[in-house]
């Protein structure tokens, strides 16, 4: 989570008005005592105590103090570091309204720090641990005034006073936080929201899990707000933010995911041990009055901007350097920062704001403290001594200097401000996953920003230790292969180890009609083979000493029935189910057994499809019954119509149709039959050309039997010589080339022929491989289905949920659909018939459906007739209102509206149903 950082971690300005008159600050040698006293004593007038909410008797004096001391500038411990930042406010806020200087925009990169979970947990344990103590003295001086032989030296006296203020408090907050997200705090800790803060790292693949420990949160606060200004994307963030990944809708701009070279500061420095921060300040306040710096104590410099320019070091006024010598000072840091044994911190950010009219405040802000922004840029300025050039600089210093890219273009830059520092490399701009996309550089942006969505939805190979891990809930991707092509990020990270998809021959093709809107044909026998085979790895966990009452707790087992010998071909010896059984819905996987009542029970299985119990895990820690188990199923996921497939390129779409191998196109020269079609229609408005490269490059990798690296922006690199080439020109003839010498067609098309008809195909199609994903969105955990079953018990219509097998809501806008194409036998079906279809009793004379009932006819006895059933008495119906049975006719009605008619009813309310001759 991202928070206002450079405010100087305190208000952002004191005003204090007092009975109309304000208050100005000044230092000046005899007044400042008196001034300090006179200060102090407003102070504690304004501040309240019932306000700040103490609860000690306080002096004006100590209120004041006490406001000073922890409510203003909290970062500053001298009271002399106070009044110089207070005044340097002030000078910032003239300027400001003089128009010399333009404010400071809260939602820059520059102006914010990250808040990491460690910081989050200690300034909430602090929190609670100030409560505890605060308790603990409230009890301790209650005994003491109410008990005189209450002894404070009696370690017992003290400990039985204690007891009642359990330290159990502190650690269950942090527990609850942990387990809920949630921040139980009078306070507020100075965060904009007090849920949200707990996200489970789900492994459904390894992206995905990798993805949640490089994401930056602005804060849920904003997701409701309708200004859109927190979500853009400014160019402060570059280098730091991928401007790629990041979801679409109602979290867009506000999730972002760090860049790949981008990281946080710590309190630790590269060999692990813990900084010291005063050791660090004091070394650069030595260098910095070394190289001319004046010094702010004992007083404020009078003088500033465009003279001197004022140093600010962690939010604190340290002196203020002559505006001649500012550049010569931020170069010699610049040197040492770089230099491996300098004692300045590799770091350390210099925030050099040059002299302008109209622009930024100026100065020079330095920076050590922990949860910031920093990447690594090449420092081109100074010699390069063994490779010595990587300088970290962070978001608040970047836009003030000079970096230009690799390729050595100047970017538009004039002569008279040449560039200081080079990017290390193009891609440093993405995130791990965007950087996985290959040839993104050629592809519309939203379709990588769909890529990065869906890279981490993907069924992957997602776990090594799969045979030994009880994950509520796991997609695998049973064959998964290797990328023919892939960007240099696939061997750095180590993606190997984990794969996310299948090399399938896709054919771009509009065949049988199947391929529309996106949707995709699979050959069948490619399916049946194995590609995209997976599972879904769903575990359950069975702890008898959380279920039932204490007393028995003990005394209940994992044992099979010896009397029902039914359960004995799913169920083992031990009560727990066989490794690789099937398991169908309602049938028993697991059987308890209470030694007290001599009786079991068993555990039957939920769902709508059949399982294989996968694993069986025990828990040996009781070592005289079992009492704890994980049971693990697995749910055969194969490709079937209505699954979910995308190319690496944003290019989504479900399995239309399994067709037969035989009917599918074939080429004319190798008889290869594609694995996948698409239609052509997916590539002129996504302009996903990244893809038809794709398919060139791993068509030439296949026949050379080697990868092939599409590293985006890779012409933009300056080569060994120093040559550039636009990547443009070449990488389509270089990937030709390739396929013509192999025999192949120059554009990667190849004549195929009609697998139905065998006559060839009127135009050449373009065919290679292409690696594909599929994803974790599969009909089979999605379809819902029903004709009759459970209806809600007061309004009688069917009940919501899939588990429960309810149905899907015809809503108002598929009530609109049907009555804009005038089908009004299928909306009455709909929203009548098959739903909460009743037969009321309504009396035409007073219009009433409440008030009617039935009346008990007098038994008579009807005799048999040969073997006919006994004839039924009519039924009568009368009305309690019009006290006759004369009027009643029969309508059929949705039950909501008798439901709705009794509702109005016990308002006092009635309705009158008016029935006419032709209804």
């Amino acid at each position: 989570m991202m928070r206002n950082m450079r405010r100087q971690r305190g208000l952002l300005a004191l005003s204090l008005w007092v009975k109309g008159q304000k208050l100005f600050l000044m230092k000046s040698g005899s007044c400042l005592f008196s001034l300090r006293l006179n200060v102090c004593g407003i102070l504690g007038n304004i501040f309240n105590l019932s306000w700040m909410g103490w609860k000690e008797k306080l002096t004006l004096m100590q209120v004041a103090h006490a406001v000073l001391k922890d409510y203003i500038f909290v970062h500053l411990n001298n009271y002399d570091d106070k009044f110089n930042l207070l005044i340097f406010m002030l000078q910032k806020l003239f300027s400001l309204v003089d128009r010399t200087s333009v404010p400071d925009n809260p939602d820059s990169l520059q102006n914010q720090e990250v808040l990491l979970p460690g910081h989050l947990i200690t300034i909430y344990l602090k929190e609670k641990l100030e409560d505890w103590l605060r308790k603990a003295k409230k009890v301790i001086q209650d005994e003491i005034a109410k008990n005189n032989n209450f002894n404070l030296l009696s370690v017992s006296d003290v400990k039985k006073v204690m007891d009642r203020n359990p330290s159990t408090s502190i650690s269950l907050a942090v527990e609850n936080i942990l387990k809920t997200g949630r921040l139980v705090t009078q306070t507020g800790l100075d965060l904009q929201q007090r849920a949200g803060y707990t996200v489970q790292a789900e492994r459904l693949n390894f992206l995905r899990f990798l993805s949640f420990f490089r994401a930056v949160h602005r804060g849920a606060s904003f997701a409701g707000l309708r200004t859109t200004s927190v979500r853009k994307l400014l160019p402060e963030s570059w280098g730091f933010l991928c401007p790629v990944h990041t979801p679409d809708g109602e979290p867009c701009g506000l999730l972002n995911h760090m860049t790949r070279s981008c990281r946080i500061t710590s309190y630790f420095d590269s060999q692990g041990a813990v900084k010291d921060f005063f050791d660090i300040r004091k070394s650069i306040l030595g260098v910095l009055t070394g190289l001319g710096m004046t010094s702010s104590l004992p007083k404020f410099v009078h003088i500033g901007p465009p003279q001197v320019l004022y140093v600010l070091l962690d939010g604190r006024f340290v002196g203020s350097i002559p505006s001649s010598e500012i550049e010569k000072v931020v170069a010699h840091l610049r040197r040492l920062k770089v230099s491996a044994a300098s004692v300045i911190p590799d770091d350390l950010e210099v925030g050099y704001v040059p002299l302008s009219m109209g622009g930024a405040y100026p100065g020079l802000y330095l920076f050590t403290s922990p949860s910031r922004f920093i990447r690594p840029v090449r420092n081109i300025s100074i010699p390069t001594e063994d490779g010595q050039n990587i300088e970290l600089i962070g978001p608040f210093e970047q836009v003030f200097m000079e970096i230009r890219c690799p390729d050595g273009g100047n970017g538009g830059r004039s002569d008279s401000f040449p560039a200081t520092h080079e990017e290390s490399h193009p891609t440093d701009m993405l995130s791990v996953v965007a950087n996985l996309t290959p040839w993104s550089d050629h592809n519309q942006s939203p379709r990588n920003m769909y890529q990065c969505q869906m890279a981490k939805q993907t069924m992957a190979f997602s776990l090594q230790s799969l045979r030994f891990r009880a994950d509520q809930k796991l997609y695998h991707l049973q064959t998964p292969q290797t990328p023919i092509v892939r960007t240099s990020s696939y061997v750095k990270y180590c993606i190997d180890e984990y794969p996310t998809g299948t090399n399938a021959i896709v054919a771009v093709l509009a065949y049988t009609g199947y391929d529309m809107e996106d949707a995709m044909i699979l050959n069948k026998s490619s399916v049946e083979r194995g590609m995209c085979h997976g599972q879904i790895y769903q575990t359950e966990t069975i702890d008898l000493a959380e279920e039932g009452s204490r007393s028995d707790r003990d005394q209940r087992m994992f044992r099979r029935s010896n009397l029902d010998k039914s359960l004995h071909s799913v169920i083992d010896s031990d009560g727990l189910p066989y490794v690789g059984q099937i398991i169908h819905p309602n049938e028993p996987y697991c059987c308890i057994y209470n030694e007290i009542t001599n009786t079991t029970r068993t555990n039957n299985r939920k769902g709508s499809d059949p399982v294989i119990v996968d694993y069986v895990a025990v828990d040996t820690k009781n070592k005289k019954n079992l009492q704890k188990v994980n049971i693990r199923f697995r749910h055969p996921r194969n490709p079937i119509i209505g699954d979910k497939f995308s190319s690496r390129h944003g290019q989504k779409g479900v399995c239309s149709q399994l067709w037969p191998d035989i009917d599918m196109p074939f080429s004319g020269v190798t008889g290869m039959r594609p694995d996948l079609i698409i239609n052509p229609h997916a590539f002129p408005s996504r302009m996903t050309i990244a893809m038809l490269l794709e398919s060139l490059a791993a068509k030439g990798g296949s026949l050379n039997g080697k990868f092939v690296d599409a590293t985006p922006f890779a012409g933009s690199v300056k080569k060994a010589n120093g040559e550039t080439r636009s990547e443009s020109e070449s990488l389509v003839d270089d990937l030709g080339e390739m396929l013509r010498s192999h025999g192949f067609n120059y554009h990667g098309v190849e004549v195929l022929y009609s697998g139905v008809y065998g006559t060839e195909l009127t135009c050449e199609i373009f065919i290679g491989p292409v690696y594909y994903q599929r994803l974790r969105h599969m009909v089979s955990d999605k379809f819902q289905v029903r004709s009759t079953g459970t209806v809600d018990q007061i309004t009688r219509q069917p009940i919501k949920g899939r588990k429960r097998g309810g149905g899907i809501r015809f809503g108002e806008m598929e009530r609109d659909a049907m009555l804009a194409h005038g089908a009004a036998y299928l909306l009455h079906d709909r929203l009548h018939t098959c739903s909460d279809y009743h037969i009321a009793d309504v009396c035409s004379l007073c219009g009433s459906i409440l008030t009617t009932s039935f009346v008990q006819q007098q038994k008579r006895v009807v005799r048999d007739i040969g073997g006919l059933p006994p004839v039924r008495a009519p039924k009568k119906v009368a009305c309690h209102a019009c006290k006759t049975s004369k009027g009643m006719e029969t309508v059929a009605m949705p039950y909501v509206f008798r439901y709705l008619a009794a509702e109005l009813a016990a308002m006092n309310i009635k309705m009158n149903v008016q029935l006419s001759a032709g209804a």
